[in-house]
């Protein structure tokens, strides 16, 4: 499957080799092609420990790595065999970039290549700064959000469905290569970069001040369940059982939700007996149990349609708790242009996002993904100039697919 390049995206003309699995590396080789950038995915012959991760098709296709490798080119060679290696060290030396999470590959290091291409960007990713091994889970497990997702009161650890420092790995890799790119452009020079998964979590961390709580205050955050911390967010339920996430951050957010729920007198009333100022986002926070008291009586009184009705008359934050069903039906997605119809072969047709950043008013479209090894022969013959005839031997021989 051929990829036309859009010579209107911001990294038109780049060519980017991926070795990957999972979610970080794959996520920033689709955004880097979604900006427009030829992105080449290279895997084993039988495919990389995600070719067939959950969810898959009825037939055993997967879902998943057809979401995260969009428009990309698919290579399938042996990369176990010295013929294999070479193949693929010299599409990097063409290409002038890899990403990888697949450590510790001699024949792949940053070392080994750059006597090939002097001036390549090599970006790879780890588990940890240590050397150490890591995904997703355990790197979180280590860190101190499972202590403090889930009800209040619960003493078991609670892992949230998000992969959340995999998705900010991805981003902060794609980010790293288009500087790396401005930094070769301007001069000659390509860049080592290394990115552990572990210190990407832990810089956020740090960033949203989790970690600084804990060496200022000497405290850890404690678990609250669906309220926010420092302000007043809380989850109610109307008469008819539907969930709503209310959020009031400010001072007019605040006196709109009073008014809304009818509870002005009574919310003042409970300032004075509390002596307590709800201008203060913070005292909105430490009193929040008996704010939420008082809302909770309007919301089980009305139907969830009248909830939003209301709400959506007042500058109050909300938003009803949906599931994934029942999103890919809202207009949120059929009339976003950020979805159009892809027809993904092998899945079949469904409306697939493209990037979430609209260029010139435009958002780059998704396209499908290949299947392994689809461009094989394309790749090797556009890339590498070698004829029909080499391309049959290395087939044959089982260097490639």
């Amino acid at each position: 499957m051929t990829v036309a390049p859009n010579a209107a995206r911001p990294l038109a003309g780049v060519r980017i080799v991926e070795i990957s699995s999972f979610v970080a590396v794959p996520l920033a080789g689709m955004t880097l092609g979604q900006l427009g950038a030829e992105v080449v995915r290279v895997d084993p012959i039988h495919g990389a420990a995600d070719y067939r991760r959950w969810p898959v098709t009825d037939a055993g296709t997967s879902i998943y790595w057809a979401g995260l490798n969009k428009g990309k080119r698919s290579v399938a060679a042996d990369i176990l065999s010295p013929e294999g290696q070479d193949l693929v060290a010299r599409l990097i030396a063409d290409s002038g970039v890899l990403i990888t999470n697949v450590a510790g590959r001699q024949w792949h290091s940053y070392d080994t290549l750059t006597r090939l291409r002097p001036d390549l960007i090599h970006l790879e990713v780890s588990g940890r700064a240590d050397g150490g091994t890591g995904v997703d889970y355990t790197v979180n497990a280590g860190l101190g959000f499972p202590m403090v997702t889930g009800p209040a009161g619960l003493a078991s650890p609670v892992n949230h469905v998000l992969p959340a420092w995999d998705v900010s790995c991805g981003i902060y890799a794609a980010l790293s290569v288009v500087t790396a790119l401005r930094h070769r452009d301007a001069t000659g020079q390509g860049q080592r970069i290394s990115i552990p998964l572990e210190n990407v979590a832990l810089a956020t961390a740090g960033n949203l001040s989790f970690l600084t709580e804990a060496m200022v205050n000497g405290t850890s955050r404690e678990r609250i369940g669906n309220s926010i911390y420092g302000q007043y967010g809380q989850e109610f339920t109307s008469s008819d059982g539907a969930s709503f996430m209310i959020v009031a951050l400010t001072k007019r957010h605040f006196r709109d939700l009073t008014e809304l729920t009818g509870t002005s007198n009574a919310v003042a009333a409970l300032a004075e007996t509390l002596d307590a100022d709800f201008t203060d986002e913070g005292e909105r926070y430490q009193h929040r149990d008996a704010l939420t008291g008082l809302f909770a009586d309007w919301f089980s009184a009305h139907t969830a349609s009248e909830v939003s009705e209301a709400l959506s008359a007042s500058s109050v934050l909300w938003e009803r708790y949906r599931t994934f069903a029942e999103v890919v039906a809202d207009e949120k997605v059929t009339a976003n242009p950020m979805f159009t119809k892809l027809d993904q072969p092998r899945i079949g047709e469904y409306l697939a996002p493209g990037l979430p950043v609209a260029i010139n008013g435009d958002y780059p479209r998704a396209v499908p993904a290949p299947a392994l090894g689809d461009d094989t022969g394309g790749v090797l013959a556009e890339w590498l100039g070698l004829s029909e005839t080499e391309i049959g031997r290395l087939t044959d021989s089982g260097t490639v697919r």
